[in-house]
Parts: C-alpha cells; structure tokens; sequence
C-alpha cells in the first residue's frame, strides 16, 4: 500500500519540479529578451519594454518562491508510514473520490485510479485531517464517508 503513497509522492515532486523550471525558463526568456532590447529613437519604447520584462521577471521569481515552498511542505511528508488518522502524507479513500493530503496539485492517476493532491491546508483538506475510518464530513453540500486510510 506504501507503492501508492509512494508513487503519489512522486508524482507531486514530479509537479513541483514542472512549476520551478517553468518558472526559471520564463525568468531566463524574460531578462534575455530584456537585454537584448536596444535602445531606439523612441525611448519611451525602450523603457516601457524593459519595465514589462522586470514585471515578467518579478512574476516568475513570484512562482518559484511559491513552487519552492510547496517542495519544502512535500519533503516534510513520509512515504512509508501507515496512519489510522488522515494526516500529511495520508492516502483517504471516500465514497467521493479519493484524496492524497499533500499539496495542492490536482488530480493524478496512479495504476487506474485518480487521486486529488490536496493541501491539508485547503478547504478539503482541514475538512480530511483528524478524520478515521468510518468518519463524515459535509463540504459544498456533498457528504463525504470516509471509507479507507493509508
């Protein structure tokens, strides 16, 4: 059962990994494109482009801070224990999907079946932590059975 947390572990590295080098390749393109810009004859022009490069900059320096603190909260979470208690790093099976309280990185399909990497921070997730098998919890107006945790 650890292979699934495992491999959901993985995968949100996977994620986390995808947003940092989105965001480095945008921070390289923009201050590329920012010192290849030569100033013409109209240097307004010039100015303008080079505050929209720095926004572009500040933008992605925004998204790598933010992906790096979602791999700091995924390197606290074990792979290998196994809980009773939907916890960091908890798998929780319910007869509305199944949920992986981790970060937030949407659905991911493991061996056929999705999961929803959820933050235990979110909104489902406050609503998942402390939960036991057998628990409930009512969210959006749908009712949630907890069936299974690992």
């Amino acid at each position: 059962m650890s292979d699934i947390k495992a491999e959901l572990y993985t995968r949100c590295a996977d994620y986390i990994k995808m947003r940092m080098e989105a965001a480095e390749q945008g921070i390289k393109e923009a201050q590329q494109a920012s010192t290849e810009d030569t100033k013409s004859s109209a240097g307004d022009k010039y100015e303008t482009g080079r505050a929209m490069m720095q926004q572009e900059t500040d933008r992605n320096m925004q998204q790598l801070s933010e992906a790096n603190k979602l791999r700091v909260a995924l390197n606290s979470i074990g792979t290998g224990t196994h809980t009773t208690v939907a916890e960091a790093g908890s798998v929780v099976y319910t007869n509305n999907g199944n949920f992986y309280l981790a970060i937030s990185a949407g659905s991911l399909l493991v061996h056929g079946v999705i999961y929803f990497a959820v933050s235990p921070a979110s909104p489902i997730g406050l609503k998942l932590k402390g939960q036991k098998k057998g628990g409930e919890f009512t969210l959006n107006g749908k009712t949630y059975k907890i069936e299974r945790i690992i």
